[in-house]
């Protein structure tokens, strides 16, 4: 069985000499803040472009599914992939799926998360996946500042083959903010090859933001 992990946050420090140190967890910031509210989470579906058509969620819901990796996936280094797959109460899962011209969106939150080891994130700053014709490259990225939260931020590039060779490609923003034993991520899908234009970089990093603020309103 996989032991899944909750998502912390990975921040690229400078030292003095000008040279990059690996990545590690933000601190959290002391600046009060309301709770995390996981039953709040319809209030975020305001913060959505106009014309994105809502759903509920279905299914699996984690980040690697998001992406659209199978439940049978591996990860390399192994230990990564469950960076994209964290355990939470299944129970408290609140969250909906949008999709519009420019993308698709996933918004979710739940309790009953389970840190992860620090470590961790010193040793998956980049890693592969893979699930039956599905493959791709993870990296982490900056996270927004959420106050009285840890954050994490992963960018999935994935390619799916399907019958006749022909590929489908995506490419996937997801960022995560942490607080307590509640947690909240945002995943924002992109297909490169659209004839229209994608949501911008900083959108799924702006949603967690407005996310969180709403669920603490």
């Amino acid at each position: 069985m996989r032991r899944f992990a909750v998502i912390m946050a990975a921040a690229v420090c400078v030292c003095s000499c000008g040279q990059p140190s690996p990545q590690s967890p933000a601190t959290l910031t002391t600046e009060a803040a309301g709770p995390i509210d996981p039953s709040r989470m319809n209030r975020a579906r305001y913060e959505l472009p106009p014309g994105y058509e809502v759903a509920e969620l279905q299914g699996r819901v984690t980040p690697l599914a998001q992406w659209g990796y199978g439940e049978n996936w591996s990860a390399q280094p192994p230990q990564c992939g469950v960076l994209a797959e964290p355990a939470v109460d299944s129970s408290t899962v609140r969250g909906f799926s949008a999709s519009g011209e420019g993308g698709i969106v996933y918004a979710v939150a739940a309790g009953g998360a389970v840190p992860a080891d620090p470590a961790l994130l010193e040793e998956c700053g980049r890693w592969t996946m893979t699930a039956g014709p599905t493959t791709g490259a993870v990296r982490l990225a900056d996270p927004p500042p959420v106050t009285g939260a840890v954050g994490l931020g992963m960018v999935a590039d994935t390619v799916t083959v399907v019958e006749g060779g022909t590929e489908t490609r995506s490419h996937a923003q997801t960022f995560v903010a942490h607080e307590g034993a509640r947690l909240v991520y945002v995943t924002v899908v992109t297909d490169p090859g659209s004839p229209h234009p994608a949501l911008g970089d900083d959108f799924a990093a702006d949603l967690l933001t407005r996310t969180v603020a709403a669920l603490r309103s």
